[in-house]
């Protein structure tokens, strides 16, 4: 039974006669009656009364017309919806991050739900050793990363690139230094993420280097905390430049070159390289990449492969 057949029943059992039938579907009178003959085959059962020249419906005839009407108006739910795909109307989209690389997300997702508001957005947080995974498992469409994940089932595209940033208070004795030296900091306190992640070994391999010791006698769970705690003057920090971008402008904190520290990382979108990418997905790229284009600096988008 297909769809096309139960499109001719409909029309014959709508217009009571299977001329007028024909008529409607510019086909002959004889293929519209073959067409109901097979229907009938296949069904075992008659569907119209042929003592009647006014095409009524037997029991199985109107049992199958509410079926039919169904299946039919469901299809063409179905074609709506798929249209409204197309033209972002509706649809979601899923994507894996951290503390850390959800802030590259914002700017992003804001452009991005004022050009696509019926796209529901969820951000998904997950540690970026297991976003590769995530994104095989289909739990979500994209991640972001901020390594390769070197996975030749993944594409990987560089969109931001970041540096690891000294900042302390305005009234620090250091605030008003041009640049220092890793030596200098021996006697501070840091306020560090309670998580570790490469670029704190980093860190402390650069301090155990120079022979500077590295106080790490406050630890948080995440970054806006320290941040903020640091603000208030508690400390110094070593966090990702583009978390402390808004203390920075507003005065809040102060950012010091150091001269031996100098650790960029660059963050990847990453998405599964053999499927299709949602109609949504497709969109979200565009964006990030019209945001490269607009602010450049920082912003970039550079597939890798």
């Amino acid at each position: 039974m297909e769809l096309s057949q139960l499109e001719v029943f409909l029309t014959v059992a709508r217009e009571r006669r299977f001329s007028r039938a024909a008529e409607k579907l510019f086909r002959t009178q004889s293929a519209v009656s073959q067409t109901i003959r097979k229907l009938e085959d296949e069904l075992g059962e008659p569907l119209f009364d042929r003592s009647s020249r006014e095409g009524v419906l037997t029991d199985a005839g109107q049992t199958l017309k509410e079926y039919a009407e169904k299946l039919v108006n469901l299809r063409a739910d179905a074609q709506e919806a798929l249209v409204q795909l197309r033209q972002l109307q509706k649809g979601k989209l899923a994507i894996a991050a951290n503390e850390f690389t959800a802030l590259y997300l914002l700017p992003v997702l804001t452009e991005f739900r004022r050009l696509h508001p019926m796209i529901k957005v969820t951000v998904q947080r997950s540690l970026g050793s297991h976003i590769p995974d995530d994104l095989l498992r289909h739990t979500v469409e994209m991640g972001v990363l901020t390594y390769d994940p070197q996975d030749p089932r993944l594409r990987s595209i560089v969109v931001y690139q970041d540096e690891l940033t000294f900042v302390v208070p305005p009234t620090h004795p250091l605030a008003s230094g041009k640049q220092i030296s890793i030596r200098q900091l021996g006697a501070e306190v840091f306020v560090a993420h309670i998580v570790t992640s490469p670029y704190r070994e980093k860190v402390i391999e650069a301090f155990r280097r120079y022979k500077t010791p590295l106080h790490m006698d406050v630890e948080l769970p995440t970054l806006q905390a320290i941040t903020r705690f640091v603000s208030m003057g508690n400390g110094v920090a070593l966090v990702p430049e583009i978390s402390v971008q808004s203390e920075l402008a507003r005065g809040e904190l102060v950012r010091i070159p150091v001269r031996e520290l100098s650790f960029h990382r660059k963050l990847r979108l990453v998405y599964r390289k053999e499927a299709s990418l949602s109609h949504a997905g497709r969109a979200f790229l565009q964006v990030a990449e019209a945001i490269a284009t607009e602010r450049k600096g920082q912003y970039r988008f550079l597939r890798d492969r």
